[in-house]
């Protein structure tokens, strides 16, 4: 065997919650085979970090100070494209899984997971593998089948969200109400819904909404 077989995987943790960052370091730490390397506070944090210490696996929040997971991601791939990315987070949501692996993350994987799921995730992803629970496949699954939203789209949805006018809407993205109501239509036809209720309600539950 060669020496580089014998090598620890070097992880980099990113979450902005230090009780939560403090307890997966030392779930890594107490793990033969695994060390830590940095660690970061935000998603800029982690995109620093990662640039200086290029690890082998990198554990990646998803809602962050400065920068959320997703756009760090996004940023690490571009200089690093084979960066091996898994998304640890509290959120469920399709649209959260949807982004977070279209950005790039090679396995996603929600807080509430055991410790055994963690380790074979760092490792089936160091080994060059997704890691995909089958349950956020699912989501991912019917997410996939579902028409995208473009990302005008997704703006307007989200300051609807908020409970806002088309004229609001149209003063907040600085475009005609005209065309506020073109985005509108195109929402609610994609959603398959009828009004702007039911919209607003889906788009909470997929994580669109922002709130």
């Amino acid at each position: 065997m060669s020496e580089t077989q014998f090598l620890p995987i070097r992880v980099l943790i990113a979450d902005d919650h230090p009780i939560v960052r403090n307890g997966l370091v030392r779930m890594v730490e107490l793990t033969d085979g695994m060390e830590v390397i940095a660690e970061a506070e935000t998603g800029t944090e982690a995109v620093e970090q990662y640039r200086q210490h290029q690890p082998d696996v990198t554990l990646m929040d998803l809602r962050m100070k400065e920068m959320g997971g997703v756009d760090a991601i996004i940023t690490i791939r571009q200089e690093f494209p084979e960066a091996r990315i898994v998304i640890l987070t509290t959120y469920d949501t399709d649209e959260d899984i949807f982004r977070g692996l279209q950005a790039g993350a090679k396995g996603y994987l929600l807080k509430d997971a055991k410790m055994n799921q963690l380790l074979d995730a760092i490792r089936k992803v160091h080994s060059g593998q997704k890691y995909i629970p089958p349950e956020v496949g699912a989501k991912l699954a019917e997410r996939m089948s579902q028409p995208q939203l473009t990302d005008r789209e997704r703006e307007v949805l989200q300051i609807l969200s908020h409970g806002k006018t088309n004229q609001e809407i149209a003063e907040a993205l600085s475009i005609s109400e005209s065309t506020v109501k073109f985005h509108v239509n195109n929402i609610l036809s994609k959603l398959g819904v009828n009004d702007r209720t039911q919209a607003v309600l889906i788009a909470i539950k997929r994580g669109v909404a922002g709130l």
